[in-house]
């Protein structure tokens, strides 16, 4: 078995990885890192959380061990699609260059322009960025790429899903032809094998077999839920949840709970806080300083339940997550796999709750296709019947309505015999006068106003219609 020590990485690296408790790589990192300090290409085709974050940052960081940065030209470049995954990758090189003087920035979006503007005039050795904001500063002025050694582009099928290929396309351009290239991908999509067909030389391809089983340690159970009609299959949801976590009780220490739009991200954390639950939201949507407080203090133990979607969730390492739920079953199966082994992490048991609506159906089947295997059923819980909107709306209606009046003995009589009744006699029309309300009287002062106004053209009229016409 391999060991780091035979890689041939920077001593000071080996040093870092052991104080950090690593003695073993992963297969993906034992295959690539040899490939990569030889100078070739790597093409990786793996999921998160095997391991591919060392398997390019540990080579980095020794090649760049030597040389060194220059104002406004980072000497490595590292793209990561969401926020979060890049301030992950700019963690573990924090952990892995703690011995080196090599230095680093972070480039994503929420953060004032002016910080990083300083950390890149003063020269960097690696560059991690989003795609968006590494733009942004190139079009301002204030960044070049000629000096690109080494090129990493992480999880480039999600770039595909949230629309950054052209702009992967375009930094490819502006760097230099002849930098290595770190290219990693969980899928091979046609637009993905196109981009490492014009931008890669001559690549090593390392293929990690797809995460298609979750840990033994974790429990898994899925919740059906007879909710046909989509107007109400949400709150239903929302309700199964809040009765699973009650139930889960003191086993439950923290959870992530999934959903799988930012709306619904929203509405979750806000039901749950409303029901006196420790939650809070996390999406792309909300400001950098607010979404890594959020993380901070989960990852402190200071936040019980965070409420996240997919793409804000990627790059999230918190060893000690008891439970993840699934609001919502994920459209891509790979996800799946993803989310629930938050939980379940360094040999620790956890558990993870997926609930389904009839609707979701196609998703379970792709799921337990990639499983190879049915997930276990759970016990739903039992819920209050919800009330049809439309038939309280005619209950309410009904109950404030007036109750009719008697009818008179004539009407009844014509009702027996099929008769129409004769209408009523007219009011006489004094007694319809004196039924009406009275106008208040006007003020004295508002009539003289009134008979100040000038009717029509006043006291001056226009010479030519004094003319006298004659006739012919």
């Amino acid at each position: 078995m391999t060991k780091f020590s035979e890689l041939k990485l920077d001593p000071k690296v080996l040093k870092a990885i052991d104080e950090a408790g690593y003695t073993t790589p992963t297969p993906i990192q034992a295959q690539a890192i040899p490939h990569a300090l030889d100078g070739r290409d790597i093409l990786g085709i793996a999921q998160t959380g095997t391991g591919k974050t060392a398997s390019f940052t540990l080579p980095l960081i020794t090649r760049l061990g030597r040389g060194r940065a220059r104002a406004r030209m980072p000497r490595s470049l590292v793209l990561a699609p969401t926020r979060e995954l890049a301030a992950q990758v700019a963690e573990d090189f924090n952990t892995y260059a703690k011995y080196t003087r090599l230095t680093k920035a972070l480039l994503i979006g929420g953060v004032a322009f002016g910080e990083q503007d300083k950390l890149i005039d003063r020269g960097v050795d690696v560059l991690i960025a989003t795609p968006g904001r590494l733009l942004d500063h190139f079009e301002r002025g204030k960044l070049l790429l000629t000096g690109v050694e080494v090129m990493v582009v992480d999880e480039a099928d999600r770039m595909l899903d949230m629309g950054f290929i052209p702009d992967i396309e375009r930094i490819f351009g502006l760097t230099p032809f002849t930098r290595q290239t770190f290219f990693y991908s969980a899928t091979m999509a046609p637009e993905i094998e196109r981009i490492t067909n014009m931008f890669l030389s001559n690549p090593v391809r390392v293929e990690v077999a797809r995460q298609a089983t979750a840990s033994e340690t974790i429990t898994q159970e899925l919740i059906a839920l007879d909710a046909t009609r989509r107007d109400t299959a949400a709150k239903i949801k929302r309700e199964a949840l809040r009765e699973l976590i009650a139930a889960e009780d003191d086993s439950l220490e923290n959870a992530v709970i999934f959903c799988n739009r930012k709306v619904d991200v929203d509405i979750v954390a806000k039901s749950l806080i409303k029901h006196k639950l420790d939650a809070a939201p996390i999406h792309g949507d909300l400001d950098q300083s607010v979404r890594t407080r959020t993380l901070d203090k989960f990852r402190a133990g200071e936040l019980r339940l965070l409420v996240a979607s997919d793409v804000a969730a990627r790059g999230l390492d918190v060893p000690s997550v008891s439970h993840v739920f699934n609001f919502d079953l994920p459209s891509h199966p790979e996800d799946y796999v993803h989310r629930i082994g938050r939980t379940g992490r360094a040999g620790r048991s956890g558990k993870a709750i997926s609930l389904m609506v009839p609707a979701d159906q196609k998703y379970l089947d792709a799921i337990e296709a990639l499983l190879e295997k049915s997930l276990p059923r759970g016990t739903a819980p039992q819920l209050a019947p919800p009330a049809d909107k439309k038939e309280k709306k005619v209950a309410e209606k009904s109950g404030s309505a007036r109750k009719p009046a008697q009818r008179s003995d004539e009407a009844a009589r014509a009702d027996n015999h099929n008769v129409q009744p004769e209408p009523p006699a007219a009011e006489p029309r004094a007694r319809r006068s004196a039924a009406r309300p009275e106008r208040a009287p006007k003020a004295a002062g508002a009539r003289e106003r009134q008979h100040d106004k000038v009717v029509g053209m006043g006291d001056h009229v226009p010479d030519f219609l004094m003319r006298e016409f004659r006739s012919a």
